[in-house]
């Protein structure tokens, strides 16, 4: 089978799951909630395009739990074994699958951070003067692509750990409470992480060495490290 044939059948996986196309769902609604939240009580904050964009730290866990369990549903009940014979070829396999997660996390991560911008806007009200139509479609833009190369990233850890639980087990506690505890470390190793990294892109001033699209190609890094991986990974363990 090709790659496009295999990629269709990869759509077909993720479109007829209910919890797949709910945890879609999911991305926009804790975004824009949290985001809402944040805006109307940090008004007066320095960074109004980041109180605008502040539940995008929410929402990639909705995006990180889609990507976990596209690959984690292989591994159970033989499922791996018969996409394997359908495309024996385990690397096609594999960036079929990536594709398929990528394309509509990229589509809601663009609608969501549009939507974010406009509400953050209307609930800042004279503070969203601190941003210009240019950082809002940057953010925007940047909502998009940094929440589809974290749903990627866990999918490539997925594939290596071959174990949902384990992935959000690591990923989860991570991302909500070891990156907020090392947050303030700015200009430290600490803004190399992957998500500190991408979230760059995000706030209208930044005091780090990364800037917007540094910050993005940083988390681009990870994501690439971690598919990488998983591919390597499945090209060595049986199905």
């Amino acid at each position: 089978m090709g790659f496009t044939p295999a990629l269709h059948a990869e759509w077909i996986k993720t479109r007829t799951l209910r919890s797949q196309t709910a945890t879609l769902g999911a991305v926009l609604l804790t975004t824009v909630a949290f985001s809402l939240l944040a805006a109307g009580t940090d008004a007066d904050d320095a960074d109004p395009l980041f109180s605008a964009f502040f539940g995008v730290g929410f929402g990639q866990i909705a995006a990180v739990a889609f990507g976990t369990t596209a690959v984690a549903a292989e591994f159970q009940g033989g499922a791996l074994r018969v996409s394997l014979a359908a495309v024996p070829r385990r690397g096609r396999w594999f960036a079929a699958k990536a594709t398929a997660i990528a394309l509509p996390v990229l589509a809601v991560g663009l609608v969501t951070g549009l939507l974010t911008w406009a509400v953050g806007r209307e609930v800042l009200g004279g503070a969203a003067e601190g941003f210009g139509t240019a950082e809002g479609l940057r953010a925007t833009v940047c909502c998009g692509l940094y929440l589809t190369l974290m749903a990627l990233l866990a999918a490539g850890l997925t594939a290596v750990l071959r174990s949902g639980v384990a992935t959000l087990g690591i990923l989860v506690p991570f991302l909500l409470i070891v990156s907020f505890v090392i947050g303030d470390m700015s200009g430290s190793v600490a803004d190399l992480l992957p998500d500190r990294a991408g979230q760059v892109a995000l706030h209208s001033t930044w005091d780090g060495a990364l800037g917007p699209w540094t910050g993005l190609t940083v988390t681009a890094l990870w994501t690439a490290a971690a598919l990488a991986a998983g591919a390597w990974r499945l090209r060595r363990r049986d199905a």
